[in-house]
């Protein structure tokens, strides 16, 4: 009996960053198993130019423009499928600029991504970088895909974790200034993400050890020294780890920022939550920049995810690293695979 084929849908992000030129690479880097393959969305005029332009091979084997061409490439076995949008004006298109149409377009081609999962066409979504203020200057009021896929989707609390070849790192909050990062880690606030965290690695046990505890980082220098160094571990992190426990989560902490992420690497801890942005971004692309993904929970599909940025200075030089968008790949098959196993 043939085994039926998975596909990753895969939006270009914003067109004049590196995405499109790392999308192309990782298309002949991923070691995919042979029932995996993607869906591709943007605009096919892009595409050419940056592999003409980069000498970067464009090897589709089909180009869609609706859903009844895409069904008959799934259908014949294909692959590689490129899904057309007609969205940039090619006459007006440079690299390494904020404009407008590829805020855009990348909006659209993310909008046509989840679409074509909610309609079955595709089982997980992995993205290049989005730049936020192309975002801005379409008219698009979200800051990035975490929101933009909350909004699509219905979710009220998507929770953002890395990857870093194994190391794993939930994150407390994340677009918040310092300052404003410290005043939210209240008991209440904390507690909720302790346990919402716990949910997922038990709802995703193929992904997770739970045999191993969840820890929780400290905020402050050597966790605050019983309050000579600052109270939000007295206050806040251990009332909150402390009513966890009585909930039945195992969860250890707080514990050293600059141990735990080092501990939780060589596998003392199933994963580690970060009070605050830098925090966790440090540890992980500290260990391994361009092979740091991140993975967002409690959406209604797998999201995976290259974590830097769209690179404008180097946008159409052929200089992008692909390695985060070739793990990202590898990642989400890896995930759907601890998920339910082959289909």
């Amino acid at each position: 009996m043939e085994t039926k084929r998975w596909y990753l849908a895969v939006p270009l992000g914003d067109p004049a960053g590196i995405g499109p030129e790392i999308v192309l690479k990782a298309m002949q880097r991923a070691s995919l198993p042979p029932f995996i393959g993607m869906v591709v969305i943007g605009d096919v005029p892009l595409l050419k130019k940056v592999s003409i332009d980069m000498s970067i091979p464009s090897d589709f084997d089909a180009v869609v423009v609706d859903d009844s061409s895409l069904v008959h490439a799934i259908e014949s076995g294909s692959r590689h499928i490129l899904y057309s949008q007609n969205i940039l004006d090619m006459h007006r298109f440079n690299y390494g600029e904020i404009q407008a149409m590829c805020g855009r377009a990348a909006y659209h081609a993310v909008e046509e991504a989840v679409r074509l999962i909610r309609c079955g066409y595709a089982d997980a979504l992995v993205t290049p970088p989005l730049h936020k203020e192309a975002l801005k200057a379409s008219g698009v009021d979200h800051v990035g895909y975490t929101e933009i896929l909350s909004a699509l989707s219905g979710t009220r609390r998507a929770i953002t974790m890395f990857d870093t070849l194994g190391l794993k790192i939930f994150f407390h909050s994340r677009h918040l200034s310092l300052r404003q990062a410290c005043n939210a880690v209240t008991k209440e606030s904390l507690l909720k993400t302790i346990l919402e965290c716990d949910t997922i690695t038990q709802n995703h046990a193929g992904a997770f050890n739970n045999e191993l505890s969840l820890a929780v980082a400290g905020l402050n220098p050597h966790c605050g020294e019983h309050g000579l160094f600052g109270d939000e571990e007295v206050l806040a992190i251990e009332p909150a780890i402390n009513e966890a426990r009585k909930h039945g989560v195992d969860v250890v902490g707080p514990i050293g920022a600059d141990s735990v992420f080092y501990q939780t690497r060589k596998g003392k801890y199933r994963a580690v939550i970060s009070l605050y942005h830098d925090q966790g971004h440090i540890a992980a692309k500290t260990y391994d920049f361009n092979q740091t993904i991140s993975i967002t929970w409690n959406l209604p599909f797998l999201r995976t995810s290259v974590d830097h940025g769209t690179a404008f200075d180097i946008a159409g030089k052929n200089l992008a690293d692909a390695d985060g968008m070739v793990r990202a790949l590898e990642a989400a098959t890896d995930y759907l695979l601890a998920e339910g196993g082959k289909k």
